[in-house]
């Protein structure tokens, strides 16, 4: 694929340049109440402009986070399983889709049973400017996609996001019994970036924040090193994503190879950043629901 045939994609799909001629619109938003939201104390981002949130293509999107937070969704208590999901929405840690990749998959994982937190990470300071940084997010998704093209991995999770991460699953199970979770059935659930944090992730195995299963959404499938007790693995991508399509599925096959439970879904047409909801018209709509097989075959979705 040439440079300028990912540039293209990335503009058309997940990128808000050139929103107007490709079709893709931007707005301000004010920035909502997160009431609820746990503030992480993992510390700040030097440099960081004010935290910004806009619409992209009518989704809320935040940029420059320097405050990690993360807000309890939790399912109503004659529904509750016991088990929960960490969530960690994409946006090439520059951004993050905190509607289609964070809170309508949280709702939906409560409606289920299974106590969901929305964690909002810290990021990459962009420019405040908002055609500023139009340039900035462009230049880091390309820079990803030519990585993925070439089959090579993609840009690895900051430090600091890699450590809020880790707080959160450490949050999660200290306060589970508060929560009425248990802490051994605690998953972790990314989406793009999200989920190249989160083989960050299990690859650290921190004591306390290693997440019992995993489920990776339109990840980098870069080979990883993974260790005997890597919890079980369940990837959702499609094959012309245009970031991550020609890596071939060496993420899944390092699970393969380490003798660790795996599932993998591969679905024709979907792109990259096909959202909760799958992308209409593909057969990646209803992806959700193969996810909702996995665990309920590994026991979250019944109380135990």
């Amino acid at each position: 694929m040439s440079r300028h045939r990912i540039v293209s994609a990335l503009v058309a799909l997940v990128c808000p340049m050139s929103a107007s001629a490709q079709g893709i619109p931007v707005a301000p938003m004010a920035t909502p109440a997160q009431s609820g939201a746990i503030p992480l104390g993992t510390g700040g981002v030097p440099g960081m402009p004010a935290e910004s949130w806009f619409t992209l293509a009518g989704r809320p999107t935040v940029r420059n986070v320097s405050t990690a937070t993360l807000l309890p969704v939790l399912p109503a208590k004659d529904k509750a399983t016991g088990a929960a999901v960490v969530i960690a929405p994409g946006g090439g840690f520059v951004m993050e889709s905190m509607e289609a990749e964070a809170m309508k998959p949280a709702r939906w994982f409560a409606d289920h049973g299974i106590a969901a937190f929305v964690l909002k990470y810290r990021l990459d300071p962009t420019p405040a400017a908002m055609e500023a940084f139009k340039q900035a997010a462009l230049a880091r998704f390309a820079a990803a996609a030519m990585a993925g093209a070439k089959g090579g991995a993609d840009i690895p999770a900051p430090a600091p996001a890699l450590a809020d991460a880790q707080a959160a699953m450490g949050l999660v199970r200290t306060r589970a019994a508060q929560w009425g979770i248990d802490p051994k059935r605690v998953a972790y659930v990314g989406f793009s970036a999200g989920a190249i944090m989160g083989v960050d992730l299990v690859r650290a195995a921190a004591p306390g924040t290693a997440p019992d299963l995993f489920a990776a959404i339109y990840p980098s499938m870069a080979p990883t090193t993974v260790s005997p007790n890597a919890p079980p693995l369940f990837v959702a991508v499609a094959s012309d994503d245009e970031l991550f399509g020609k890596q071939g599925y060496g993420l899944p096959d390092s699970w393969r190879r380490a003798g660790r439970p795996v599932e993998l879904h591969v679905y024709e047409h979907g792109g990259h950043g096909f959202g909760f909801d799958g992308k209409a018209g593909t057969t990646s709509v209803g992806w959700n629901q193969a996810l909702l097989g996995w665990l309920g075959a590994h026991g979250w979705l019944t109380k135990q």
